[in-house]
């Protein structure tokens, strides 16, 4: 930020994109700010610069990294952009970086776009390469890249369900006190909504682990379940029997462009609600700071699964009460990525897989267990990563059990306040670098290399053997 002292910042849009990220209304932001609404009126609108002394102000109060703002333009960040650029698809007509952080600085919603164009464009692309023997070609963008991008797009973070979930996990303590939440919910469900919950054997549930009887009143689920999953399961009932109207109307918000959009929307916001009502954003939230975000305390504490108090861990943005800025990935064991939220930063390619050299991959080596990491981005931001295994939810005749792996992670500055740093040199840790999909990284020499970058050419002859399998010309980096 220290061009500030040299030009004067003219941020709105970026300023208007994090007040409507926070969920925030112009007066609401202003009292934050301790301004008047129609001063932050003027900045948004590019009428006025936005001061050194309000910049400080809106790093205190919403916990807000200024690079982010004087240098990015919101979610199409540089990085982005310049990953974006380095298609194929524009051989031959080099974008410099200058040009790319001036539309990433001055034009962020132009940014957004062209980034989401292309978006679309290497989905459908990756599509058309896998199923084109089948199908000879695939649709648009899916259900599930929208409501991703959608869910992305709020950073995760939904301050309406979380004051939802707090609200009904306070009025299920009131109506018996004590008892575990899963009795908790099954005793509203039937007192309020004539709900019964039954366990069925999975020969009977078949390809369900959880299936709603609409006509018979009940709540069915498989005796697959583990205790957490199950719990959760009835959370899910539950928030959609008391908020379905709220639900639907966040939903029809979103504006999803067709039904299939619109349904995996509305489950997923369920599922989000189901989870603050498990893990009530306050208390949850204080839990993980009093114990270092220790996951194992966080599970005991709410009666749920590993996989469940990670993903909560990268919701809590609230202003006022603000958890460590965590990223999430889940893989199996073949490199598939099935879940990647961020409440923050997110480090790794949108359109690829995961490096690896991260050893969210090496988890699988030894089940059960944590493994820590401290990683280091082309664009020299340091990470601390923990990772371990996880069974997954139900199971078929081929599950064999810690066949998913969960990656958890924050910038290094947060480490300390982890229980999982402990012991570790954080003042001179040692550290991996790696780098995005390995088609669009420029690390060289890489043994773990899988396919050469897309826009530097193959450099192989018979005379010498490099450690990297695919040896590229990296003078387009000089």
């Amino acid at each position: 930020m220290e061009a500030t002292a040299d030009r004067k910042l003219f941020l709105g849009g970026r300023l208007k994109r994090l007040r409507r990220d926070l969920a925030l209304t112009q007066t609401a932001m202003a009292a934050d700010l301790g301004v008047s609404p129609s001063y932050l009126n003027h900045i948004e609108r590019n009428q006025r610069p936005v001061s050194a002394q309000l910049l400080l102000r809106l790093a205190d109060t919403y916990d807000v990294d200024l690079r982010t703002l004087g240098q990015s333009g919101g979610p199409a960040t540089e990085s982005e952009l310049a990953e974006a650029f380095a298609d194929p698809l524009f051989q031959g007509l080099p974008v410099p970086r200058h040009e790319i952080v001036q539309l990433a600085e001055d034009q962020p919603a132009a940014a957004d776009a062209l980034l989401r164009l292309y978006r679309a464009f290497a989905d459908r692309r990756a599509r058309d390469r896998a199923e084109a023997d089948v199908t000879g070609g695939a649709g648009d963008e899916t259900p599930a890249d929208r409501v991703r991008d959608y869910i992305q797009g709020r950073r995760n973070h939904f301050p309406e369900l979380d004051a939802l979930g707090e609200t009904l996990a306070d009025a299920l303590e009131a109506e018996t006190p004590g008892e575990s939440f899963e009795t908790q919910a099954r005793a509203r469900l039937l007192a309020r909504h004539g709900l019964a919950v039954r366990t069925l054997p999975a020969d009977v549930m078949v390809e369900w682990t959880r299936r709603y009887d609409p006509h018979r009143r009940r709540l069915l689920l498989s005796d697959t379940l583990g205790p957490s999953s199950r719990a959760f399961a009835v959370a899910f009932q539950l928030a959609l029997s008391e908020h379905d109207a709220e639900l639907t109307a966040l939903t029809d918000a979103a504006g999803a462009p067709d039904e299939p959009t619109r349904r995996l929307l509305k489950v997923s916001l369920t599922n989000t609600l189901a989870a603050a009502v498990l893990m009530p954003y306050g208390p949850f939230q204080r839990t993980a700071e009093e114990t270092g975000y220790d996951l194992g305390r966080l599970q005991a504490r709410f009666g749920v699964s590993y996989e469940q108090a990670a993903h909560r861990l990268t919701t809590l943005s609230r202003p006022t009460a603000r958890g460590v800025p965590f990223f999430l990935m889940r893989v199996d064991q073949a490199g598939n990525i099935s879940k990647r939220f961020a409440s923050g930063a997110f480090p790794f390619s949108r359109f690829g897989g995961a490096c690896p050299r991260w050893r969210l991959h090496s988890a699988f080596r030894t089940p059960g267990r944590i493994v820590t990491q401290i990683i280091e981005t082309p664009d020299g931001q340091r990470w601390f990563t923990f990772a371990r295994t996880v069974d997954r939810q139900g199971h078929d005749a081929f599950t064999e059990g810690h066949d998913l792996a969960i990656g958890l992670g924050c910038e290094l500055k947060h480490a300390h306040r982890l229980v999982h740093a402990r012991g570790l040199d954080l003042a001179a840790p040692e550290i991996t670098p790696i780098g995005p999909a390995c088609r669009l990284c420029h690390r060289h020499p890489c043994a773990e290399r899988a396919a050469p970058p897309v826009d530097r050419p193959l450099k192989v002859d018979d005379w010498s053997k490099s450690v990297s399998p695919y040896p590229f010309d990296d003078a387009a980096n000089a």
